[in-house]
């Protein structure tokens, strides 16, 4: 019978230059390539099967740039695939492409399906501190690919870029913030759960040979603000931050049924991909619903559970993307498992390390290991933009009993409640004077030298509408009175609080 059901056989990963040594830099293709013979190794198949891929999925890769990674890889191993696949940023991809290939072995259109992806962060900023061109100096790929471009347009809509409501490690404190004022929890309560919650993972990491940090931390050291571990942007010091400066790269190899039994793979390398859901929230972070939740979270949660047939309770293991703290506590908190729950196979970005988009790769990797011998059933989530693209994937020891019930397409969130939006330049075109703005979340970056710089806020005015703007650069008395420090006692937060929207030479500020 031709059996069609989806099955991870091979998984390889690669750790390369902990040392940062610029003569040990190697490039993310020349990793890549090695993670996917230790994946075809892993399943048992060899170069035999390597040559039998006919679907290659590349994970952007940020450190170094190639016009076209999966043809890259399918050429180096010798593969004639007829589906190729390269993504865009984001740290959704991993199970997204898992799933999509999954999709395309159930109809039949392939047979023999390969993800990969990789960073090279760590060699790249070496290389850069010695004074050596990765081209010339260390060999790397200059055509087609090379050194990466910016384009500041990928970090967020012109509106978000106008309030400078942008950077991944200044926008989820916002949402970190608006959480915790909505759980009720004091700043101190707050930074000490997230801080015991990834103390857990760095015991993950630890027995993880793939991570890049295997040292277990307490949660006093991760809580800690001391000259080693600064804060960055409020509540959330550097020990809870993701770590992109690393050289990892991971490779999955995913066949039907009939494709493993026709290579000779082993059974009990099998792992089943039931399937999962996604969810796209709208990329201007200006335009969510709220900020002390995730809506297309949990719209992915529920749809993959609902699909799979499953409730909290049956998943033995759940991976759990962790950029920055606020995601796995709204993943713990929407399933409802407990607060000293360890929600992770990997380690976590802070201690196993944060190759961007391709960390979820490591993820079905450690999960699949997992599920090899000693759980059942799990879930791996991964999270892309700013809390924008989730995707989540029910992974099993054993085929579900439909076969494959996943879905492969995103669904829209239902943003049509949220408030109305303006830019902050364009209202205050409108009045004469300042404008009373209510805080509905905010956040205060740190200069290096441990002292609040600029704090970013975004607020509604007297009609509701929402507006994102900065205190002015180099007000460092306004930003620190908007630090969790300057808060009067007894309050836990600074939302609900009124401050000023003005115009200056500058532009649009805000004034305490």
């Amino acid at each position: 019978m031709d059996d069609r059901r989806a099955v991870i056989v091979g998984v390889g990963e690669v750790l390369g230059n902990r040392d940062r040594d610029p003569d040990a830099a190697r490039e993310p293709l020349e990793l890549i390539l090695e993670a996917v013979h230790a994946a075809a190794g892993d399943a048992g198949g060899g170069d035999a099967l390597l040559r039998a891929v006919g679907d290659v999925s590349a994970v952007r890769t940020s450190s170094w740039a190639y016009d076209d990674a999966a043809a890259l890889v399918a050429r180096s191993i010798g593969a004639a695939a007829q589906h190729l696949e390269d993504t865009t940023v984001g740290g959704h991809w991993p199970t997204r492409l898992l799933e999509r290939a999954a999709a395309r072995i159930a109809s039949g259109e392939t047979e023999v399906a390969l993800l990969v992806g990789g960073e090279a962060q760590a060699s790249v900023t070496a290389l850069a501190k010695a004074g050596r061109d990765p081209v010339a100096a260390a060999g790397w790929s200059a055509q087609p690919g090379g050194p990466p471009s910016f384009d500041p347009s990928e970090l967020g809509t012109p509106r978000m870029l106008a309030g400078e409501i942008v950077l991944p490690a200044r926008v989820y404190p916002m949402f970190q913030n608006a959480l915790q004022a909505d759980l009720g929890l004091a700043p101190s309560e707050g930074v000490h759960r997230s801080a015991a919650l990834y103390a857990r993972l760095t015991e993950v990491a630890a027995a993880n040979p793939a991570a890049w940090n295997r040292e277990v931390r307490t949660p006093d050291d991760i809580a800690t603000v001391a000259p080693g571990n600064r804060m960055v942007v409020e509540p959330y010091p550097l020990a809870v931050n993701a770590m992109p400066h690393v050289d990892q790269a991971a490779a999955v190899l995913v066949t039907s049924v009939t494709a493993a039994r026709a290579h000779g793979i082993r059974e009990d390398r099998w792992v089943h991909v039931w399937g999962g859901a996604g969810a796209t929230d709208t990329a201007d972070v200006l335009e969510r619903r709220a900020f002390h939740r995730s809506v297309a979270l949990e719209l992915a949660l529920d749809r993959a559970m609902d699909r799979a047939g499953l409730t909290a309770s049956d998943l033995e293991l759940v991976d759990v993307y962790s950029c920055f703290p606020v995601v796995p506590e709204l993943l713990m908190r929407h399933l409802g498992l407990p607060d000293d729950a360890t929600p992770s196979a990997t380690g976590g970005h802070a201690a196993f390390g944060g190759p961007l988009s391709s960390y979820s790769l490591h993820a079905i990797a450690a999960t699949t290991r997992r599920l090899r011998h000693d759980a059942s059933v799990a879930m791996v989530h991964a999270n892309g933009g700013y809390l924008t693209e989730q995707h989540v994937t029910v992974l099993a020891d054993r085929a579900h009993p439909d076969g494959y019930v996943g879905d492969p397409d995103p669904t829209p969130v239902d943003a049509t409640d949220a408030p109305p939006v303006r830019d902050a330049a364009d209202l205050l075109r409108q009045v004469d004077g300042p404008i009373d703005l209510r805080i509905e979340t905010w956040t205060v970056e740190h200069g290096r030298d441990g002292q609040p710089a600029r704090a970013y806020v975004i607020g509604r005015t007297s009609d509701g509408t929402r507006v994102a703007a900065a205190t002015a650069p180099g007000d460092l008395a306004a930003a620190a009175s908007l630090s969790l420090a300057a808060l009067p006692s007894g309050d836990l937060t600074h939302i609900g609080r009124t401050v000023a929207l003005t115009s200056l030479d500058a532009g649009p500020v805000i004034v305490p």
